[in-house]
């Protein structure tokens, strides 16, 4: 369970299977051998091998994999009659919901196609939390905002995600944690995004994660560094004292 969504030898990554799952799906006529071929060849990439029946298998893929890019491409296909004004609004939200939704069209058809049955009860379930939505807020355009079932329907719609993103594991598979976030401005120049890391390393502060983005028609952007707690403080007054304009922390 590996990718991107680009493709081709200028995005080969050495690294693309380290810590990555690797699913062996072995039925009863399956040769131990080759079964055993396929484990070795998994952990010699630094993948984990992970044995799972192969409903199992089609089932926590449609889920975790599959729907995710329908849903990443419906979002992004909503884009095409946005005028030009909309799109100079977007913010790293957008990016982050549509991201794959740049991978290769044929590639995907042929996997979704492959899945069906499993992708179809997953939107077809996604579709029903959809409609329950929308009902809820056509209520509230026509009876007004303050209309309490459309606000209970909104709570809810968004708690439910919020409890499932918990559930997503953490870094190299363990349980997830909750980092904090030090965002730093950088200007949009060569080598100030490396000179940005050499503070951080420089400060002994691990980054757990890493987004940049882009002001809109401003030669700067922001970077958001997630840390463990313990260290956003130390973090942040560090690269202020290096002279980085640091906006949250």
């Amino acid at each position: 369970m590996a990718g991107r969504e680009r493709s081709g030898a200028a995005a080969a990554d050495p690294d693309l299977f380290a810590g990555r799952p690797w699913v062996l799906v072995p039925h009863p006529g399956s040769d131990p051998a080759a079964l055993l071929a396929v484990r070795n060849l998994a952990v010699d990439l630094a993948a984990t091998p992970v044995r799972m029946a192969a409903e199992d298998h089609d089932r926590a893929v449609a889920a975790v994999s599959h729907v995710p890019q329908v849903m990443a491409s419906v979002l992004a296909a909503r884009l095409l009659d946005a005028p030009e004004s909309a799109l100079a609004l977007a913010g790293q939200g957008l990016r982050d919901t549509t991201r794959i939704a740049a991978s290769d069209p044929r590639l995907w058809a042929a996997i979704l196609v492959g899945n069906a049955g499993p992708v179809a009860d997953l939107l077809a379930a996604a579709r029903d939390d959809l409609t329950r939505l929308e009902a809820a807020l056509r209520g509230a355009a026509e009876h007004g905002p303050l209309n309490p079932g459309a606000m209970a329907a909104a709570s809810t719609a968004v708690d439910r995600g919020n409890l499932g993103v918990s559930r997503i594991p953490g870094k190299h598979g363990g349980a997830r944690r909750d980092y904090a976030e030090v965002e730093v401005l950088v200007p949009d120049s060569p080598g100030e995004l490396g000179r940005l890391f050499a503070a951080v390393g420089d400060l002994g502060v691990n980054v757990e994660d890493f987004q940049m983005e882009h002001a809109p028609q401003q030669k700067v952007g922001l970077a958001t560094i997630s840390v463990v707690p313990d260290a956003a403080q130390r973090l942040a007054d560090g690269l202020h004292e290096k002279g980085w304009r640091v906006v949250g922390a």
